[in-house]
């Protein structure tokens, strides 16, 4: 079944929902976690609203985020930038997988927190250069599952789709 596109008055072509993706399989070499592929396809919806503004609805949920532009960049910084939404994707991403990791392994990460500062090129073209990803996880930092957690958020889908230029400094504090 086609879907119109509200605004713009034309019709998208039929799209699955579902045809590729990942899952956590398990552990193997020593403790690691591995992600198997399966197909999924999620498709968004983006409205330019003007102003260097955009609405995003997700598919399948009909959520909506708005992004602006920063105002280093003649936006008015009111929301997250695109290049904010990737900083946020990556430590989200592996906040979730470590998460998938933790459930199957029976283990509780509490509060965990995750913070990523992201570093913009200062030449042309603008382009993140840096995401420094930093855990705090309240846990013993000699847990005995600490390196199948770690290793889950570093096979994160996000993590291994970014271009290899962007220099990618991820730290794991375990504070318990």
């Amino acid at each position: 079944m086609a879907r119109p596109h509200a605004s713009a008055g034309f019709t998208f072509g039929t799209r699955p929902t579902r045809t590729r993706g990942f899952f956590l399989e398990g552990s193997c070499c020593g403790g690691r976690a591995f992600l198997r592929e399966f197909a999924v396809m999620v498709h968004v919806d983006i409205s330019y609203l003007g102003s260097l503004r955009c609405e995003i609805v997700h598919g399948p949920s009909g959520t909506k985020i708005l992004t602006d532009a920063p105002v280093d960049n003649r936006g008015r910084g009111e929301s997250f930038s695109p290049t904010d939404l990737t900083a946020a994707s990556l430590g989200a991403c592996m906040a979730t997988i470590m998460g998938i990791a933790a459930e199957q392994q029976g283990v509780s990460l509490g509060e965990m927190k995750v913070g990523v500062d992201k570093v913009m090129s200062s030449d042309s073209p603008r382009r993140i250069t840096k995401l420094e990803v930093a855990f705090v996880i309240p846990l013993p930092p000699d847990h005995p599952k600490r390196k199948t957690l770690e290793n889950a958020a570093l096979a994160c889908p996000v993590h291994h789709s970014l271009h290899p230029a962007i220099e990618q400094v991820v730290r794991f504090d375990w504070i318990g």
